[in-house]
């Protein structure tokens, strides 16, 4: 009888074998990213940045005009004002053409509940004043969680309370021609470190947005 030797794979077959290994695991782990049960959009405000400003050489003769070439016209930039109370429980944001309250869940509900009290709805009516001072007509009510608990349980969690700010907001404004994107984003878009409770709060919070009056 003839024996046929099997020759092992060479370094550099293995090496391919682990290369594709990882690749596929890492698709795999990139598969299972959480999110909201309507797959929302990207909240406004929570684009990726530059982390840090890229160094920039003078004298490099690519940053120099051409010869004829003239700058463009100038424009204001969109300015960021941000005010946050004491203690930290609402906080707002002025940009050129957008208006955002945050309100943290701790101000607003209960643990683990999406009941408002009067406090509550007193604080929410006091938004709706300032949506009225605006004018506006598209008004966006977003929920977030920490990462505490199932993600599933987050995403839920998020949509029933977007849902109660947005009834008080409908009651207090009462206008058939204002229109309301609400979402719940669970524990996605954090603005501050999960790994701490102070962090935590931050990020339980219900945020609502509008234009500004000179944007429209």
């Amino acid at each position: 009888m003839t024996r046929t030797r099997m020759r092992p794979a060479s370094p550099r077959f293995a090496l391919a074998l682990t290369t594709a290994t990882v690749l596929v695991t890492t698709n795999l782990y990139s598969a299972t990213v959480a999110s909201a049960d309507d797959g929302p959009s990207v909240p406004p405000g929570t684009e990726a940045t530059a982390s840090a400003p890229v160094e920039l050489d003078p004298n490099d003769p690519d940053l120099k005009l051409p010869d004829g070439a003239t700058l463009a016209e100038p424009k204001v930039l969109d300015i960021k004002q941000v005010v946050e109370d004491q203690s930290g429980d609402e906080r707002r944001e002025d940009t050129n053409s957008d208006v955002k309250f945050a309100l943290q869940a701790e101000v607003l509900f209960g643990k683990d509940s999406a009941k408002l009290g009067a406090q509550a709805k007193a604080r929410i009516a006091t938004i709706a004043e300032e949506i009225k001072t605006q004018n506006a007509t598209k008004i966006r009510v977003f929920g977030f969680t920490d990462n505490l608990g199932s993600s599933a349980h987050g995403d839920v969690l998020s949509r029933q309370r977007a849902n109660a700010v947005h009834g008080v907001l409908e009651q207090e404004l009462n206008d058939s021609g204002v229109t309301y994107e609400v979402r719940g984003y669970g524990e996605q878009y954090p603005i501050a470190d999960n790994s701490t409770e102070a962090g935590r709060k931050k990020n339980r919070r219900v945020e609502i947005s509008f234009p500004r009056a000179e944007s429209r």
